[in-house]
């Protein structure tokens, strides 16, 4: 792989970007906060760095509540929280990937007045690979790391069309993919809740056309489980799924025993992962507490 190209003007230099966008202003980001789209659960009272995290389809933020707990408090972390689902159920569905990414950087954009890095998950990997884009397209510094799980690179995943499916192929879906429960599956309101997220979401993620742009800059990290159906050990091997092709920067492949929902069991190691890549000095278990409920 070829050495990464200059980078942009980051919004956190000390010199305002040559394009006329301002640093980011505190009152600008108190009111980000109060998006929709973004729940908010650590970070110190100066973090050095922003996690933006982006759950799979049919996920919710809550997916990496449970990461706040490791982070630091030199880390705040981000998640996203997309429509049709818990408290956001009533919202409006997203019409396809473009209106979504572009939702999910108004929300986050006034946030990023710190180095900042993106974390998907499954779908939340080509979500996370749009947003870096659509933000650099805004004339916002790139993040300095993206980390894309369990799924291949856009325009190499294989994709069907199960969002026009039958409940019960869908509900077949989830449990080849593992990570819901049974109970869950066989409760009718609990099903139809569910359900109607991954619906939504896979329409986004199965209509997705991966438009042919210039590579990003920002070294790449391809997280999988090892017997992930979606983005397997032996996959990962060629050109990191895919991904390798979409960065000037360095790839990394890191894969921990597990399938598609790997990142559970392997929390505590995940984020290991992620914090040494942001900055060696970071260490894991900084918060001792878990965070109120909201």
């Amino acid at each position: 792989m070829t050495s990464p190209s200059a980078p942009r003007t980051p919004l956190w230099s000390a010199t305002p970007p040559a394009t006329g966008v301002p640093v980011r202003s505190s009152a600008r980001a108190a009111r980000a906060a109060d998006s929709p789209w973004i729940r908010r659960w650590s970070g110190g009272a100066a973090p050095r760095f922003t996690l933006v995290c982006l759950p799979h389809a049919g996920g919710s933020a809550g997916f990496y509540r449970p990461w706040a707990a490791l982070l630091p408090p030199e880390v705040e972390l981000l998640a996203i929280q997309y429509p049709c689902r818990e408290d956001r159920f009533e919202d409006p569905e997203a019409a396809g990937m473009e209106e979504l990414v572009g939702a999910v950087a108004d929300a986050v954009a006034p946030l990023l007045d710190r180095p900042y890095a993106v974390f998907g998950h499954s779908m939340g990997s080509a979500v996370g690979w749009e947003l870096a884009h659509e933000l650099t397209d805004r004339h916002i510094a790139a993040p300095c790391r993206l980390f894309a799980s369990g799924r291949a690179a856009p325009g190499t995943a294989v994709t069907g069309q199960l969002h026009r499916q039958d409940d019960a192929t869908l509900g077949a879906e989830l449990t080849r993919l593992g990570g819901t429960s049974r109970e869950v599956l066989d409760d009718p309101a609990l099903r139809s809740m569910i359900l109607r997220s991954v619906r939504h979401d896979y329409r986004i993620i199965e209509t997705h056309q991966a438009v042919d742009r210039p590579p990003l800059s920002c070294p790449l990290h391809v997280l999988t489980g090892s017997t992930d159906p979606e983005l397997g050990e032996a996959r990962s091997r060629d050109r990191a799924g895919g991904w390798a092709d979409l960065t000037t920067a360095r790839t990394e492949v890191r894969v921990f025993p597990g399938d598609h929902f790997y990142l559970t069991p392997r929390r505590r190691e995940v984020v290991a992962t992620v914090l040494r890549r942001l900055d060696p000095s970071l260490t894991i278990g900084g918060a001792s507490t878990w965070p109120s409920t909201p």
